[in-house]
């Protein structure tokens, strides 16, 4: 088995100078991969969009001072009583895969959803992906079902499993999730 060397790579919350290098890393994925289920690749503006909630941070992490991955966090749905959970993305460039980007990025985030009050992390992992499964898995996520055949792209029906990992203990009244910096006083 051939490992790649470890990359270094600085983490830190994503900002709107950082919407293009976010919408270029994931353009291969909605063009060429089942992993995501958008079909039109947004573009850097639509990615501000997406990032502007200052409830749900996006990281990125650095390697020579280049974005070669991130990790984003949405509302994993809009009813009120989810507020307490979120859904997470990770990405990455090509060359820094399988070279421990990916675990201190997405460690780095669940820390700080953690740190925010969030008490549940939800991954949906489109199947197969055995990487992606593996370092959940390595991070302490459980498997909570699959869907199956609930998405069809690049010609096939795809399965999504649904990885958790708890960040906080259930209490009878939990605190309400803060918001941190918004993303245009992080860049």
């Amino acid at each position: 088995m051939y490992l790649l060397a470890p990359m270094t790579a600085t983490v830190r919350i994503a900002g709107p100078k950082d919407a293009a290098a976010i919408a270029a890393i994931y353009r291969p994925y909605v063009l060429e991969s089942r992993f995501t289920f958008e079909i039109v690749p947004p573009d850097a503006d639509d990615i501000e969009a997406r990032m502007m909630n200052p409830l749900h941070p996006w990281l990125v992490a650095e390697s020579a001072r280049r974005v070669i991955g991130y990790a984003s966090t949405a509302p994993m749905r809009n009813r009120a009583a989810y507020r307490w959970s979120v859904e997470t993305g990770i990405y990455l460039e090509p060359e820094a895969q399988g070279r421990g980007v990916a675990r201190t990025l997405l460690q780095s985030h669940l820390e700080l959803l953690e740190e925010r009050g969030f008490v549940t992390a939800i991954a949906g992992i489109a199947l197969p992906n055995d990487a992606s499964v593996a370092l959940h898995e390595r991070l302490g996520f459980v498997l909570a079902g699959i869907e199956r055949g609930v998405g069809f792209k690049l010609g096939q029906w795809v399965d999504v499993a649904r990885w958790q990992r708890d960040l906080a203990p259930r209490t009878a009244a939990p605190l309400e999730p803060l918001t941190g910096p918004s993303p245009s006083e992080s860049a």
